[in-house]
Order: C-alpha cells, then sequence, then structure tokens
C-alpha cells in the first residue's frame, strides 16, 4: 500500500504536475468562495437564498485559468533566478508582486466578470475599481509568504504550497469581488407604507 501511494504522489507531483497545480488551483479558489459565502450566509450578507453554486463554479474555472500560468511562472523564475540566498530571494519576491500579482488579479476579475456575463469594459472597469485595495493587502500577504516559498519549498510543491496559502487570498478576492453585490438580510426593509 505504502508503495502505491508513494508511485502516485509521484506521479501527482512529478508527471502530472501541471495538472495537479491546475486542478488544485480551480479547487482551492472554490474552497476560498465556498467559504466566504458561508461568511456572508452567517453575516446576514446573503447574495442568494442558498448556496451559489454558479458563482462557485465560475470561481473554479477561473481558478483553472489561473493554474497553468502559476506552473509557468515558478518554473521560469526558478530557471532565471536559480539561487536561494537572501538577495534571490528577495528579487523574485519582487519580481512576483510587481509582475504576477496585476497579471493575475487581470485575470482574476475579467475572467470572473466575463462568467458573469459583463462585457469586457465593464470587467475591465471592476478590476480598475477594485485593484488598490486587492494589491495593497497583496502587498500585506504575499511577500513572506512567497520569501518561504522561494527560499524553503522545492519548486514541484511551490503552486500546491501557494495554492495553500491562496484559500485565505480566494476568501478576501471573493469577498471583493461580490461584495458591491450583497445585500445585509439582517437589515428591515422599509415598507412602501412608511
Amino acid at each position: 500500500m505504502y508503495g502505491s501511494i508513494r508511485r502516485a504522489w509521484s506521479k501527482v507531483f512529478g508527471k502530472y504536475l501541471w495538472v495537479t497545480n491546475t486542478v488544485s488551483s480551480g479547487g482551492l479558489l472554490a474552497v476560498g468562495d465556498g467559504i466566504q459565502q458561508y461568511i456572508e450566509h452567517a453575516r446576514g450578507v446573503n447574495l442568494t437564498a442558498g448556496y451559489d453554486w454558479k458563482r462557485t463554479g465560475r470561481l473554479f474555472l477561473v481558478g483553472l485559468s489561473l493554474g497553468p500560468p502559476h506552473h509557468i511562472f515558478y518554473i521560469w523564475l526558478d530557471k532565471v533566478l536559480p539561487q536561494k540566498n537572501a538577495k534571490t530571494v528577495f528579487k523574485k519576491v519582487m519580481v512576483d508582486q510587481i509582475l504576477a500579482a496585476p497579471y493575475f488579479a487581470v485575470i482574476f476579475f475579467v475572467g470572473a466578470g466575463l462568467l458573469e456575463g459583463k462585457t469586457l469594459k465593464g470587467a475591465w472597469l471592476e478590476f480598475k475599481e477594485k485593484f488598490p485595495v486587492v494589491y495593497a493587502f497583496d502587498w500585506c500577504l504575499w511577500p513572506p509568504t512567497q520569501a518561504i516559498n522561494f527560499y524553503y519549498v522545492p519548486l514541484k510543491y511551490r503552486v500546491l504550497y501557494i495554492n495553500g496559502v491562496t484559500v485565505i487570498w480566494d476568501v478576501f478576492l471573493s469577498y471583493m469581488k461580490h461584495r458591491d453585490q450583497a445585500v445585509n438580510t439582517n437589515e428591515k426593509i422599509p415598507s412602501k407604507s412608511s
């Protein structure tokens, strides 16, 4: 049994790493949205009468689209900056923050917006409106996370590690994406007679 698990593990994080990174990106973005929907319902900020499976499905698809670029980006970054010293890790973090973070934010907001039925212009406007807050939080969460990633985590586990931390990030992204669509169900709706 141990041998079977070990062979499967080596395929998932070896031969099929591209698929692993893609599916985990989609799955964990869906999990992040599920957690955010739970928080919304618990706080009385309910977007629908129940759980919005279509919303989670859209974010799952967006997450799938983010997996391959993440996979390629980390391989490229290690080829360009292969050392594991403090100076190189700092450079990797800066490249990640300056190049990758804005790119992935665009893909997230535009992709999710298009899947919601927005026009490209409408999705772009939403990105422009929400990006400053998203990017500010990005600078709080990702530099220390990526420093650990680039210094300690082996390349084949980097996207998985990032996807684990991404659950926190994905809850935040789901909140930012849907916050202006929320309706507080705890507030009483005024009657027409008042």
